[in-house]
């Protein structure tokens, strides 16, 4: 039985042998073929690479070619619609202007101004008078403490002053026996030792006192055990504004324990993240211009006091601070800010007036005053680099000395647009409106 099977498979195998070389030769002849036809196949065609030289699209050749500037256009106004535009004209300048850095800021506390408020003796807080973002005074209360350890001391100063006054009339009368021959020089000289260390205690019980927070009119003032109080009040260090409180009654705190902070706002510090590429521009000193959304318009100064010596391994910044005045208490804490720091002079540039320039599309114009002929004006396209204040830096368009409209160049160009309507390859106008 076994060597039926084996003849059987021995049949197929040759059978399958015999059905790949057959697809075999078909394949190679039809390769011949296409090579005789077509020359040899690119080794590139298997990998789904097209082969022979790109041919244009089904849409036509890509239209790569740069767009073409727009053809200065000349036009007049008649005096009427000048007068109504109010126009002024500026000229353009070139000078060497300050290179200038931007970064974004977060405003924060002066940490010079801060202080952290803790509690000078151990016990419990009995009562807190003073809210989250209340502005104090100097020695004024925040919060009180009730404190055994306070009782005690007071306790122990008062026992030290009566032993001191009772060894002090002990050493008088002791002196006035010695004088009489009553006494000995060494009993004179016994008493003297004990009153001088009853004398220290006493000073050293006082100065605890005052570690505790009494100040020096109270521990004068306390010479019975009436006048023994268990609570002591804490003082804020200094004028400011409460940004954090932690006590509340009832709390169990020690000469550890962070109570309040409070910090003096009248300046605060904006932080921000200077890039390696500018810090050949910032240094200690530089002037610094900020604005916030939350004051349109409103341009704030300060001075860049700190530039980190250190570069955050992550972000390759370096922190930058400056300090900057807020007596008005408009700039709070955590809010973002934009900062402009001043650099040194660079080369010279071409300027003009920011009003001078308008938008068109994506495209940027100003209108040049015909010095010849009056209320003929000719419309340029200009290249604009930065902004710098209120002027802008012009690439290509303009050189030093043209005069051209900026008041009222918005209404002009509307008359333009009016009277003389564009029409060909000119881009269609967009909002009117001055560039930012």
């Amino acid at each position: 039985m076994w060597k039926v099977w084996l003849v059987r498979i021995g049949v197929g195998v040759a059978l399958i042998a015999i059905g790949a070389g057959a697809t075999f030769m078909i394949v190679s002849r039809q390769d011949m073929k296409r090579m005789q036809a077509h020359g040899p196949s690119d080794p590139g065609a298997s990998a789904g690479i097209p082969s022979g030289p790109v041919t244009s699209s089904p849409l036509g050749p890509a239209d790569t070619s740069p767009t073409e500037p727009l053809p200065d256009f000349e036009f007049s106004l008649n005096e009427e619609t000048i007068e109504r535009a109010g126009v002024e004209i500026a000229t353009v300048t070139r000078r060497s202007v300050a290179t200038e850095v931007r970064v974004p800021g977060v405003v924060q506390p002066n940490a010079y101004r801060t202080v952290t408020v803790t509690p000078l003796v151990n016990g419990r807080v009995v009562t807190v008078p003073v809210v989250l973002g209340e502005r104090v005074r100097s020695g004024q209360t925040l919060a009180t403490v009730f404190s055994p350890d306070l009782a005690e001391s007071q306790t122990r100063y008062l026992s030290m002053k009566a032993e001191f006054e009772y060894d002090h009339q002990v050493l008088q009368r002791t002196e006035r026996l010695v004088a009489i021959g009553a006494a000995s020089q060494q009993e004179l000289e016994e008493v003297r030792a004990l009153h001088t260390r009853h004398e220290t205690e006493v000073e050293g019980a006082r100065a605890r006192l005052l570690l505790l927070g009494l100040d020096p009119e109270q521990v004068a003032e306390l010479t019975s055990p009436e006048q023994i109080s268990a609570t002591v009040g804490v003082p804020a260090p200094v004028e400011g504004v409460v940004i954090r409180r932690v006590a509340n009654p009832g709390l169990v705190v020690d000469a550890s324990s962070e109570l309040f902070t409070v910090s003096d706002l009248s300046t605060v510090w904006v932080v921000g993240a200077l890039y390696e590429r500018d810090f050949g521009a910032v240094a200690v000193g530089s002037p610094a211009t900020l604005t916030t959304p939350a004051y349109p318009g409103v341009e704030l100064r300060g001075l860049v006091g700190y530039v980190d010596p250190r570069v955050n391994e992550q972000t390759r910044t370096t922190e930058v601070r400056v300090e900057v005045p807020n007596p008005d208490g408009r700039l709070r804490l955590s809010m973002y800010v934009d900062l402009r720091i001043a650099g040194p002079e660079g080369a010279e540039t071409i300027l003009v007036a920011r009003e001078a320039v308008q938008l068109l599309g994506d495209r940027s114009v100003v209108y040049l005053v015909d010095a010849n002929e009056k209320g003929r004006f000719i419309e340029r396209e200009v290249a604009f680099g930065r902004r710098i204040g209120e002027e802008m830096e012009v690439l290509e368009g303009l050189k030093p000395g043209d005069a051209v409209l900026a008041k009222g160049s918005f209404y002009v160009r509307a008359e333009r647009e009016r009277s003389f309507p564009r029409t060909g390859g000119s881009p269609a106008p967009g909002p009117m409106q001055h560039a930012h």
